[in-house]
């Protein structure tokens, strides 16, 4: 547990290290130099930190300060443990904003250490922007290994920042300024010079602990050329532009989930293959796969409310439909009807039918190659990417058993993609009526377990 020592209040958050203990009940009381002593009760989630501080204990507290009241003492009762532990008092400058008031100490306890106030008071927005946007990321992280956990972490939250821009902005141009943000924060992270925006300090310490396990340039290059490349694609397809064929959706997901899976191989190091080689199947699948749950989001857009980047438009999106060109002609389908009729539209089902077999025939494929490696064989076909940029191996270094048992926590991104494409065939192909299924993170320990995907 991690304390934050400010003017007249104490704040507690957990570590990284506790986050799956279950939240505490914790009351705060505080003597104001009355009768009766303001007691606050908070509920503290030792992932998040603290989530409510009581206003009128605050602003009693801050009224007693002004007057010069003094705080004889201060409580902390947990719910477990009833009795009183006073803290001692002493009168010095706040270390964080230097005014000279009266600040509670208390003796620090094994293993603890002092944050800064913003850490304690504001919980750190990747866990929680992560949980709640991005829930099959959120679950992977924890088997990922841990090498690459940060920068798994890192790119994933990343992805959600890009991926959310056409929704927070409606002028173009200002879409444009928050991509070139992002390119000049990438710069400054891998030059070492990070930003102060959480994504990049949190990228930046995962290539000071990749720098520190592999002395060299070479791996940090090589992310660098994964994170300006989807950065690059997401810029590309900021206006939502139907993909012209199947072909080109493929084209978009290498470029996006598959090069995420690759610099978070990259991160660990591992340079194999035969790993790419299913990294590539997977993230092509998870591309597709990502596209069609988008349906319902963009071809029935809610209104957004007023914010600074929206403009005077409030934040309105017109509809879209990302669905192939070539695929909607043979299908005999048209945008107008389906933003009209939703899936009740002639052909849509059709053309939902005939995407998700091309995102589930990778996944076979790679299941196959899976299985055809761990029994000694030949992957069965070529890596159609192997030669290019960052694609170039040294065989003698490729050890694919151990290479497998390395990076297959990363290679689990195909069992959400299964589990939403058999969901989807359950609802006869129709996204709108998908549900998130509670059974993933028990498929996710049953394909670790198994070695399976």
């Amino acid at each position: 547990m991690k304390v934050s020592t400010m003017a007249g209040r104490i704040g507690w958050c957990a570590t990284d290290t506790e986050r799956d203990e279950p939240p505490q009940k914790v009351t705060w009381a505080r003597d104001l130099g009355s009768e009766d002593a303001r007691r606050i009760t908070a509920t503290v989630d030792k992932e998040d930190g603290p989530t409510a501080f009581h206003p009128a204990a605050t602003r009693e507290f801050q009224k007693q300060h002004r007057h010069g009241a003094s705080h004889q003492r201060l409580f902390l009762n947990e719910s477990h443990n009833t009795h009183r532990r006073p803290w001692p008092e002493k009168a010095r400058p706040d270390p964080s904003t230097g005014h000279k008031g009266h600040c509670h100490r208390r003796r620090r306890r094994q293993g603890e250490e002092i944050l800064p106030i913003a850490a304690a008071v504001r919980p750190h927005p990747i866990p929680r922007t992560k949980r709640h946007s991005d829930y099959d990321a959120h679950i992977i992280s924890r088997l990922v290994p841990a090498r690459a956990t940060d920068t798994y972490l890192a790119l994933r939250s990343l992805n959600l920042e890009l991926v959310r821009l056409p929704e927070l902005v409606s002028n173009p141009t200002i879409g444009q300024m928050r991509m070139q943000f992002w390119r000049d924060s990438i710069d400054k992270t891998f030059a070492g010079a990070p930003p102060a925006e959480p994504i990049c300090v949190l990228l930046h310490q995962a290539l000071q602990d990749l720098r520190a396990r592999s002395p060299g340039n070479a791996t940090a290059s090589s992310i660098k050329f994964w994170v300006q490349r989807l950065v690059k694609t997401r810029a590309k397809h900021m206006d939502n532009r139907p993909y012209a064929s199947l072909a080109a959706l493929e084209e978009y997901a290498e470029n996006t989930y598959s090069t995420l899976m690759y610099a978070t191989l990259a991160s660990m190091p591992l340079r194999s293959m035969q790993v790419d080689h299913l990294a590539s199947h997977i993230g092509k699948a998870c591309g597709i796969v990502a596209v069609l749950r988008g349906i319902p989001v963009l071809a029935a857009p809610q209104q957004q409310p007023a914010k600074s980047h929206a403009g005077p438009g409030g934040g309105r999106q017109d509809p879209a439909l990302l669905l192939p060109l070539d695929v909607m002609a043979e299908a005999n389908l048209r945008e107008e009807d389906v933003f009209r009729y939703g899936p009740q539209a002639e052909g849509f089902q059709d053309a939902v039918f005939k995407v998700a077999t091309r995102a589930n025939d990778h996944l076979i494929t790679a299941r196959e190659m899976l299985k055809n490696l761990k029994a000694g064989q030949d992957a069965g076909h070529e890596f159609e990417h192997q030669g290019e940029a960052e694609h170039v191996y040294e065989p003698e270094e490729d050890d694919t058993q151990r290479d497998l048992r390395r990076g297959f926590g990363v290679l689990l991104e195909a069992v959400p993609a299964q589990e939403y494409l058999t969901n989807l065939e359950g609802t006869n192909f129709d996204p709108w009526t998908v549900k998130a299924s509670w059974k993933l993170p028990w498929r996710l320990w049953r394909a670790t377990s198994k070695s399976q995907i």
